[in-house]
C-alpha cells in the first residue's frame, strides 16, 4: 500500500472513482442518518403508550392517545425504511460506477502491461484482484458506509435517550457497552489487519493454484499423473486449511466475550431495579425501567454492526491495496524515437534475464542470429530457456542484459503496436473467446472480410471443423453444447495468425495438447503458416524439428549445442541423447499399446 494512499484513506480512493457521482454517495449517507435517528421514533411513541396505560390504572375510557401514538410509531418506522431504501437507490448507483471504473482503469493498465507479467502473478491471481477487490469496494459503497453512519448515528440518539429519561439506568446500561467496545478493539485492531491481509492472501493463492491445476488437467491424463502431482495446489490448500483452523480459534475466546458482554444489558439494569425498588416501587421509575428493557437490545445490534464495519474496512483497504499493487506494475518502457525494422531476422546478442526472486539466470548470456526466412527451434531440458528466450523476442520482458534484435534494431527501441504487427506468438494451449469462430479468427486483423477470414480457417486445415457445425463460422464457441478439442482450438488459433499474416512467427509447443487426430492437421496448418515467415519453434516432440534450419539446445539458460539434426546427431551430444530417449518413449507406447 504506498504512503499517498494512506494519506488519502480508503474512502478518498473510492470517491475518486465515482467521480460526479460522489453526491450520490455523500447523499446517502444523509439518508442513513436520518432513517437511524427516526427509527428511535417507536420507541418513544411505545413509553408514551406505556405511561398511558400506566396512569389510567384501569380506566382505559381516559385514554385518548393511543391509537394516536400506535400510528405514529408506525409512520416513523415506515418513513425511516422508505428513506433508507432511497439512501441504498444512492448508494448502490454511485457504488456500481466505482466497481466499473475501477474494473476499467485496471483492465487498460493490465493491457498496457507485457503478457510475461501474467505469467509471473499468475491469471487467476490477477482475475481474483480485478473481480472480487473491485466487488469488496461495491460491497462497502453500497451497503456497509451507509450503515456505518447509520451505526454511528444511531448511539447518538441513543445515549440522548438513555440519558433523558433516568441517567442512572442509562449509565448503567452503557456498562456492557463500554466492556464490548473494549473487547472489540483487541479483535480489530492492527493485529487484525495483518491477519486480514493473510487471509486474503491465503484465498489469492489458492484460487491462482487452482486455476493452474485446470489448466494442467490434460497434462494429468496424458501422462497419467494424480492429483498429488500439483504439489503446489495441494500445497496452497493445507495451507489454507491450517490458516483458517489457528486464525479461528484464536478468536473463541474473545467473539466469546464480547457476545456475552453486549448481550448482558439486562444485568445492571435488574441489579438496579432490585436497588431501586427497595423502599417500593414508584410508578415513573417502572415506566422509565420498562422503556430501557424495550429499548437496551439495540445496544447490542449496534455493536455488531460497528464490529462487522471495523472489519470490512480492513478488507476493503486491502482490496485497494491489491489494486493499487497492480495499477503500481509499470509498462515496459517506449521510445520517443522509435525504429523500423529492416528485415524479418532476429538476434541475441549475449543476452540474459532473471525472473523475480529466481535464484539463477533462465538466459545466461546466449546469442544467436535467425535469418530473415529461416526456421529455428528451441530444444532442451525443461527449465533450460526456452521458453523465456521466445518470450523475449516478443518483449513479453526485457533482457536485463544484451540485446534481443528484430531486423537489426533492438526490441526496446521498436514501437509496441509495429511490434505486435511484426511477431505472431502462437501458445501451446491458446485460448478463444466465447464468441463466434468468425470474431475469434478476425481478431487477428479486426479489417478483415468475411472471405479473408474463410480462405485463413481453410489455410489452417479448419475445414473439418467448420462442416460438422450447422452455423458453419457464426458458430458460437462454448454455448449450447459447442466445445472444441484441444487440437481444434490450436487450429482456430493457427487461422487467427495467419490472418494477421505477421513475418515472424513463435511457435511454443503449439502441438502439446493436440490429440494424435489432430496433430497431422495442426502440422499441416504450421507448414502453410511458416511459409516465406521467418520461424523460432519451441518443441519437446522432437520428430518435429528435424528440418529446421538450426536447432538450438538449451540448458540451465545457456545454449549447450546447436546445429542441424544430422549434425547433432553425430556430435552424439546431450541432443543425441534426449532424441534417443524420445524415440524410446515413443516405441515404449506404442508396445505397451499392442
Amino acid at each position: 500500500m504506498s504512503k499517498g494512499r494512506k494519506r488519502r484513506g480508503n474512502l478518498s480512493v473510492l470517491t475518486g472513482y465515482a467521480a460526479r457521482h460522489r453526491v450520490l454517495t455523500y447523499l446517502s449517507w444523509v439518508f442513513s442518518g436520518i432513517s437511524a435517528m427516526l427509527a428511535l421514533a417507536p420507541f418513544i411513541f411505545v413509553w408514551l403508550i406505556v405511561r398511558d396505560v400506566i396512569e389510567a390504572d384501569g380506566n382505559f375510557s381516559q385514554v385518548s392517545h393511543l391509537a394516536f401514538y400506535g400510528w405514529m410509531a408506525v409512520g416513523s418506522a415506515l418513513l425511516s425504511m422508505l428513506i433508507y431504501f432511497g439512501g441504498l437507490m444512492c448508494s448502490h448507483v454511485a457504488a456500481f460506477r466505482v466497481a466499473s471504473n475501477m474494473r476499467k482503469r485496471t483492465m487498460r493498465h493490465i493491457a498496457s502491461l507485457p503478457v510475461g507479467f501474467m505469467s509471473e502473478l499468475g491469471s487467476g491471481r490477477v482475475r481474483r484482484i480485478v473481480n472480487e477487490s473491485s466487488g469488496a469496494t461495491e460491497t462497502y459503497l453500497a451497503h456497509q458506509l451507509p450503515d456505518m453512519v447509520g451505526a454511528f448515528a444511531t448511539p447518538v440518539g441513543m445515549l440522548v435517550l438513555l440519558l433523558v429519561f433516568d441517567w442512572r439506568l442509562g449509565l448503567l446500561s452503557l456498562i456492557p457497552t463500554a466492556l464490548g467496545f473494549i473487547i472489540m478493539s483487541k479483535m480489530t485492531g492492527k493485529d487484525m489487519a495483518q491477519k486480514m491481509k493473510e487471509y486474503q492472501n491465503s484465498l489469492e493463492d489458492m484460487n491462482n493454484e487452482a486455476v493452474e491445476y485446470v489448466r494442467g488437467v490434460p497434462v494429468v491424463k496424458t501422462f497419467g499423473q494424480t492429483v498429488f502431482s500439483f504439489k503446489r495446489f495441494k500445497g496452497s490448500i493445507d495451507s489454507y486449511s491450517k490458516w483458517v483452523i489457528a486464525y479461528t480459534k484464536s478468536l473463541v475466546w474473545p467473539m466469546v466475550a464480547f457476545t456475552t458482554a453486549i448481550n448482558c444489558v439486562f444485568v445492571p439494569l435488574i441489579i438496579a431495579a432490585l436497588c431501586f425498588t427497595a423502599g417500593g416501587v414508584e410508578p415513573q421509575f417502572l415506566l422509565n425501567l420498562i422503556f430501557y428493557i424495550i429499548f437496551t437490545p439495540i445496544i447490542s445490534v449496534t455493536l455488531m454492526k460497528v464490529m462487522f464495519m471495523s472489519e470490512n474496512n480492513m478488507i476493503v483497504g486491502d482490496a485497494i491495496a491489491r489494486i493499487d499493487g497492480l495499477l503500481s506494475i509499470k509498462p515496459l518502457p517506449g521510445t520517443a524515437t522509435p525504429q523500423e525494422p529492416r528485415d524479418n531476422s532476429i538476434e541475441f546478442e549475449k543476452v540474459a534475464f532473471a525472473y523475480d526472486g529466481a535464484g539463477r539466470n533462465a538466459i545466461d548470456g546466449i546469442s544467436f542470429k535467425v535469418e530473415a526466412g529461416q526456421t529455428v527451434a528451441l530444444v532442451g531440458p525443461s527449465g533450460g530457456g526456452k521458453t523465456t528466450a521466445a518470450g523475449l523476442v516478443a518483449r513479453f520482458w526485457d533482457a536485463q542484459k544484451g540485446a534481443v534484435k528484430v531486423g537489426g534494431v533492438n526490441v526496446n527501441y521498436i514501437a509496441k503496436q509495429k511490434l505486435n504487427d511484426t511477431v505472431a506468438y502462437v501458445f501451446q494451449d491458446s485460448r478463444l473467446l466465447k464468441t463466434s469462430i468468425f470474431e475469434n479468427v478476425r481478431m487477428g486483423r479486426p479489417g478483415a472480410t468475411r472471405a479473408e477470414v474463410l480462405v485463413a480457417l481453410h489455410n489452417a486445415q479448419c475445414d473439418d471443423i467448420i462442416s460438422k457445425f450447422p452455423n458453419g463460422i457464426d458458430t458460437v464457441i462454448g454455448s449450447k453444447g459447442v466445445y472444441l478439442s484441444g487440437g481444434e482450438q490450436q487450429r482456430i488459433a493457427i487461422a487467427r495468425v495467419m490472418l494477421k499474416d505477421a513475418p515472424i512467427i513463435v511457435l511454443d509447443e503449439a502441438t502439446a495438447f493436440a490429440d494424435p487426430e489432430n496433430e497431422s492437421a495442426v502440422q499441416r496448418a504450421f507448414e502453410r503458416l511458416a511459409e516465406g515467415k521467418t520461424v523460432v519453434m519451441i518443441a519437446h516432440r522432437l520428430t518435429t524439428v528435424q528440418n529446421a534450419d538450426c536447432i538450438y539446445v538449451l540448458k540451465d539458460g545457456k545454449i549447450a549445442e546447436s546445429g542441424t539434426h544430422r549434425e547433432l546427431m553425430q556430435r552424439r551430444g546431450l541432443y543425441n541423447e534426449m532424441y534417443n530417449e524420445y524415440r524410446s518413449s515413443i516405441s515404449w507406447k506404442v508396445g505397451g499399446k499392442s
